[in-house]
């Protein structure tokens, strides 16, 4: 008798769950004998059992697929091999790839390896390391080394910097990428490398199209990209007969997106500054040569006057400085 009263559910049992067609009313009673609540526990044990294993497959299939397909869509891992440019980001305005090159890198991928070449803005980072900048100061970290790469300006002028060749582990999503400047200290950043285009020049060059872009834009960029706030940062002076240079490193202030530089002589003998066309005057009467003025642009180098009153008759000097961001320290 336990026998029929466990068949006799289970038959219910797979009505109700599997026909899915009828309506209330089409069981009015049900007999007490297939009343699943009125069966021992071991009846209903064989009871669930005999559903479990009458579960169509197809059914169970399409829970799996489902499930899957409620994850979340994979970095791009694969694209052809060949040789494209695409989309460098990173999350500091500090790091990035030199003006010239738009925001973009020369992809390279062969046999599925893909690997990114970057131009820098200088020669301020010295290595990069794909991964965290804890794992890159442990012994046998394998750094990336620089190579030197030749930019050329808008206003035709060419500079060498730094560039890289970053393995890139995926396409879209961010993955770590670790650099180290001249200061020695490892910063931890976040990258990543998207919209790669794939163009008959390139694949035969393995060039990049870097039209360049007017400086005075790209240093708008640069300085909205900084709070307000004061900042120290690390310049390279050059020109002059090396008797006089502008102290480093300098104050940094920033209002409203405009980045003014209090620049420090060594000599007190600099009565006005010429910077983009304009004269500035000491912002001190006494002691060593101060300046307030503006700073033009970041990484590259910028030409600026310095009138001195040393000789027997004031002297217009031309003088380079560049100012490193990645140097910057609030």
């Amino acid at each position: 008798m336990r026998k029929k009263n466990v068949t006799a559910a289970v038959i219910v049992l797979l009505a109700v769950l599997l026909g899915g067609c009828g309506s209330k009313g089409d069981v009015q009673e049900t007999d007490p004998v297939m009343d699943a609540a009125a069966l021992t526990e071991e009846e209903q044990g064989e009871v669930a059992e005999s559903v479990s294993e009458t579960t169509p497959e197809a059914s169970k299939e399409e829970n799996l697929e489902s499930s899957e397909s409620s994850e979340s869509e994979q970095p791009v891992t694969e694209l052809a091999d060949g040789i494209y440019t695409a989309d460098f980001t990173t999350d500091s305005s500090m790091f990035r790839v030199n003006e010239t090159c738009e925001g973009k890198g020369t992809l390279t991928v062969e046999n599925g390896e893909m690997t990114i070449h970057i131009s820098l803005g200088s020669k301020k980072i010295i290595n990069l390391y794909p991964g965290l900048a804890e794992d890159a100061e442990k012994e046998g970290a394998e750094l990336l080394m620089p190579t030197e790469d030749t930019v050329t300006y808008s206003d035709g002028l060419t500079e060498e910097v730094y560039g890289f060749d970053v393995p890139v582990p995926y396409l879209v999503e961010e993955f770590d990428l670790a650099l180290i400047g001249t200061k020695g200290k490892w910063y931890d950043h976040k990258v990543s490398v998207s919209d790669p285009v794939l163009s008959e020049e390139d694949a035969q060059t393995g060039s990049v199209d870097t039209t360049s872009i007017n400086a005075k834009s790209i240093n708008a960029k640069s300085m909205n990209a900084l709070e307000d706030g004061t900042y120290s940062m690390e310049i390279t002076f050059e020109g002059g007969s090396g008797k006089a240079k502008i102290l480093s490193p300098v104050t940094i202030t920033v209002t409203d997106g405009q980045a003014i530089a209090t620049l420090k002589w060594s000599s007190p003998n600099y009565d006005y500054m010429i910077v983009d066309g304009e004269k500035y005057l000491p912002v001190n009467t006494e002691g060593d040569s101060v300046f307030e003025v503006p700073v033009l642009m970041f990484d590259e180098p910028v030409v600026v006057i310095g009138d001195t009153v040393a000789m027997s008759k004031p002297h217009e000097v031309e003088y380079t400085l560049t100012f490193h961001s990645d140097t910057i320290d609030e």
